[in-house]
């Protein structure tokens, strides 16, 4: 029922605000006391379980980050069947992100435009909430994503992505370098080398032992990429997440009036597929079968995450088709990875 749902209520309503309306419902489910019965529908096979990064993950199919920007829904996510939910992205500074509307649905793409901005409410007010969430027997695994305050000069980085480690790296089962998004000023030029291996370093020795990875843009170069995969390498990282949203608008079928209309922004969705699948093969070339590589972009079905972890993904992380898909997404994605097995 949720396509008749999406098409006759969801798609007439502002994007950011259907967002909220169904992020409501998912905080809700455990405090409900539906949650538990949920999670009886949506829990994932056994034969599913990933054992990575030091843990244990129910399902290879995770949230990514920029759904739940502050952690108030990881439980109800957990509920839902997602093995992972990684949070954020949160910074050290609390922030109203960029000006609304910043959210545009390319429903003919199944896609989305987003200028967020890392809204969110700082690292300070998320620490103990996070510390709480990790401390319940009943979750899922728990990624935290931080990223540059936007009033911090990019000179002045490291500081600020240390500050954001130390708070929150506690309450973390991973920790995960966002200098991917498009819609922070300067924030993709720290994945230029000279500036990524210091700010790498520093977060790695601030977390103090949580596994530490970097999420990476789908519009660097092949060689760029190469030259990051490396770099994580050579500093015992974790891990590597490809990709984030991209700024490309090559091959939309939406009409030209439409996608100029949304403007500036990350596009994710469907039209990312092929650009990310291609960066996780690039990445599994460079990098020892040990290291998690978490594949994210264009992520739909049960086909498309099997294709990610055939390709040599660890895990694979969705968010766009969540809008397309409703609430019962990664239960379909885990009975369509079971009937796989």
């Amino acid at each position: 029922m949720y396509p008749i749902l999406f098409r006759l209520f969801l798609s007439k309503l502002d994007p950011e605000r259907a967002h909220h309306l169904a992020f409501t419902v998912i905080r809700l489910l455990p405090t409900l006391g539906i949650g538990a019965l949920v999670h009886r529908f949506t829990r994932p096979d056994p034969s599913l379980r990933v054992d990575t990064l030091g843990l244990h993950f129910d399902s290879p199919f995770g949230v990514a980050a920029g759904f739940d920007k502050d952690g108030l829904g990881i439980l109800g996510l957990g509920q839902l069947g997602f093995g992972h939910v990684e949070v954020g992205t949160i910074t050290a500074r609390e922030q109203p992100g960029n000006d609304k509307p910043r959210l545009f649905r390319l429903i003919p793409d199944r896609a989305v435009i987003n200028r967020m901005g890392f809204n969110n409410h700082g690292a300070t007010a998320a620490a103990p909430r996070l510390r709480s969430a990790a401390s319940r027997s009943n979750r899922p695994v728990i990624g935290i994503n931080i990223g540059k305050s936007r009033v911090v000069d990019v000179e002045n980085a490291v500081d600020d992505y240390v500050e954001s480690t130390r708070l929150l790296a506690p309450a973390a089962d991973y920790l995960v370098v966002n200098v991917s998004s498009p819609n922070t000023p300067g924030l993709r030029g720290l994945q230029e080398i000279d500036k990524l291996a210091p700010l790498l370093t520093a977060v790695r020795d601030a977390a103090d032992g949580t596994p530490v990875l970097v999420k990476i843009a789908p519009d660097l170069s092949d060689d760029e990429a190469r030259r990051i995969a490396q770099l994580v390498v050579d500093l015992s990282l974790s891990g590597i997440i490809a990709t984030n949203t991209t700024l490309s608008r090559d091959g939309l079928r939406t009409k030209r009036s439409v996608v100029e209309a949304a403007g500036a922004g990350g596009l994710s969705g469907a039209p990312l597929a092929a650009r990310s699948l291609a960066m996780l093969r690039l990445i599994r070339s460079i990098v020892p079968q040990e290291l998690c590589v978490i594949s994210v972009g264009g992520v739909e079905t049960a086909a498309d995450v099997a294709e990610r972890l055939a390709a040599g993904a660890t895990l694979v992380q969705g968010y766009t088709g969540f809008l397309y898909r409703g609430p019962l997404w990664a239960r379909q994605i885990n009975r369509g990875l079971a009937r796989r097995r």
